[in-house]
């Protein structure tokens, strides 16, 4: 019997990733570009998409909030519009806000969290849900976090929103069972990045330094970037659920080596 050539695999894939303009979103879109995606950058800061466009062979920046929903769906629009096919979709927007106890921890933090986390998630996987599906070979990717699978004092918050983050992943790949869609969860525990703890502390330099202090190898980006080129990779009949990946010296979020 002739085997039929495989259309998706005579064309440029193409990876949407968010959250694209530093960090994790940045490595992940430099890895994906070097597997062959086209990737298209979606960030808040244009300027740093732009740039890191340019430095890929086939890259495109769209400024977007992922929490503005109509801004989500025109992107979308604009994509099927231009019959650009989309086959990977890496869900990285996200961050953390504040370490304070439940008690005393500001509610507009949290909504932040949720929003982005949770809300964002969820807007850019509906508005390009149908497009991974039409690709026939689709795959979502949820950054979420180690903080969604346990929690730790100061850091209610984005535990509950990377919770939220969690389930969406957990819960999508049960109802697209049967569909040609993969979902796979990412969940990194400490990762050292230019702006992630600095963010949280809001400049704070010293907080942000304790955060990996007397860690002598956090993850990186690149580590990372490396774990979800790797799951989205794989063959198209296996699905990477859960990948948790953590620096040798974190055993669970609240045990970590520190040397003095």
């Amino acid at each position: 019997m002739t085997a039929v050539p495989d259309a998706s695999a005579a064309r440029t894939r193409t990876a949407v990733v968010t959250g694209a303009s530093s960090g994790i979103g940045a490595a992940t879109a430099r890895r994906l570009a070097a597997e062959g995606y086209r990737v298209v950058l979606a960030a808040r800061r244009k300027d740093r998409i732009e740039a890191l466009a340019a430095e890929l062979p086939d890259a495109e920046a769209y400024r977007l909030d992922v929490t503005d929903r109509a801004a989500v769906d025109a992107f979308a629009a604009e994509l099927d519009a231009r019959h650009d096919s989309v086959d990977v979709l890496v869900n990285n927007a996200g961050g953390a806000l504040g370490a304070d106890p439940v008690a005393t921890g500001d509610p507009a933090d949290w909504r932040t969290m949720y929003e982005v986390n949770v809300l964002g998630v969820l807007n850019v996987t509906q508005a390009l849900l149908p497009a991974l599906t039409a690709s026939g070979d689709g795959t979502v990717v949820v950054v979420s976090s180690t903080a969604g699978h346990g929690t730790y004092e100061g850091g209610g918050g984005y535990v509950a929103a990377k919770h939220g983050a969690h389930v969406i992943a957990e819960t999508l790949r049960l109802e697209l069972c049967g569909e040609p869609v993969r979902v796979i969860e990412v969940a990194p525990g400490m990762v050292k990045t230019e702006e992630f703890a600095a963010t949280r502390f809001r400049g704070d330099a010293a907080k942000a330094a304790k955060v990996y202090e007397g860690v002598a190898e956090p993850l990186t980006a690149d580590d990372v970037a490396d774990t979800i080129g790797w799951a989205v990779t794989r063959p198209a009949h296996v699905n990477i659920d859960l990948l948790v990946v953590r620096p040798r010296a974190q055993a669970a979020n609240h045990k970590v080596h520190r040397t003095a």
